[in-house]
């Protein structure tokens, strides 16, 4: 298996080299070393039509189930779960992923690794599916910690808006999945300062990573000014050590942004205007940190309180 491979939810026969120049990044991103592997002889018309968001083709397939037996033609799945509702996710067919779900498709179908459709909706970046997943009762968490996480893949790919919406529906910014770490963690290790500050503005713990270690030590790693100023505003522990001992400073590019930063804001503390906003952030609590806006304060000091 080559390094750094990416399972996923679905298997394809191998296609020559000018097909592969063909389709579209996120699908090879997603379909991984399953590429090669085995053939898709078990994917039925159904899941075709779904992938490819032929509308009517999925209509009139979904119309030849009796009222009898009605759902479980939208629920038809591969030898690894894979249903026509991953499909539609994967590719981001809003019509496709409707029709389905009308039709009885299990909106917390899951494969044989875990892959939700919610979860493909992160891949694709595709927050039109994900709304009407989560609106018919996808779960935001996966059934058992050790399952991937729609969140975490959101993070992963920089899929700010999915972000959003999935902690908007009370996803935990918090969850931990025992290899990626925390959210948050995620995002600061694949860049995404965007994801970074929904997470942080939403209530996440600034200092839950992967282990010892931080989101911090994962943004210095990466030499990143964005997401290093964020965490640092929003109360990062700059003495946290990871698993070998080392505190973010120690691992720093020499001379790069990450190292000025905090050797120049370890060289002066936090002002007192930022050490009450955390204080009191801290006494609200995440759960209330949403109803900042309804407090009777003047807009300048809600403002402030969240970060704006």
């Amino acid at each position: 298996m080559p390094s750094g491979a990416v399972r996923m939810s679905r298997k394809r026969a191998p296609e020559p080299a000018s097909q592969l120049g063909d389709v579209p990044e996120r699908k090879r991103v997603s379909w991984g070393i399953l590429i090669s592997q085995g053939s898709w002889a078990d994917r039925s018309p159904l899941h075709e039509a779904a992938s490819q968001g032929r509308l009517l083709a999925l209509r009139t397939l979904l119309a030849q189930v009796t009222p009898v037996t009605k759902g479980c033609h939208a629920n038809i799945a591969t030898i690894d779960h894979v249903t026509p509702l991953h499909e539609a996710c994967l590719s981001g067919h809003v019509a496709c992923v409707r029709a389905l779900i009308s039709a009885g498709a299990n909106v917390n179908a899951a494969t044989f690794d875990g892959i939700t459709p919610l979860y493909n909706c992160c891949s694709s970046g595709s927050v039109g599916c994900l709304e009407l997943l989560l609106q018919n009762g996808a779960h935001t968490r996966a059934r058992h910690a050790h399952l991937p996480s729609a969140l975490h893949e959101a993070c992963k790919r920089g899929n700010s808006q999915c972000v959003e919406s999935l902690l908007a529906h009370g996803a935990d910014p918090d969850l931990k999945v025992p290899q990626l770490g925390s959210p948050l963690y995620v995002s600061c290790l694949h860049r995404h300062a965007d994801c970074s500050k929904i997470l942080l503005h939403t209530g996440a713990n600034v200092n839950v990573g992967r282990g010892n270690d931080s989101p911090l030590h994962a943004a210095v790693r990466q030499d990143s000014r964005d997401q290093v100023t964020l965490l640092l505003d929003y109360g990062a522990n700059v003495n946290s050590r990871d698993e070998d001992g080392r505190r973010p400073l120690e691992l720093a590019p020499p001379g790069g942004p990450s190292q000025q930063l905090l050797v120049s804001f370890q060289g002066s503390p936090r002002t007192l205007c930022q050490l009450c906003r955390l204080r009191i952030r801290n006494v609200i609590g995440r759960s209330r940190l949403k109803h900042l806006p309804r407090l009777p304060l003047p807009p300048l000091l809600t403002q402030y309180l969240e970060h704006m």
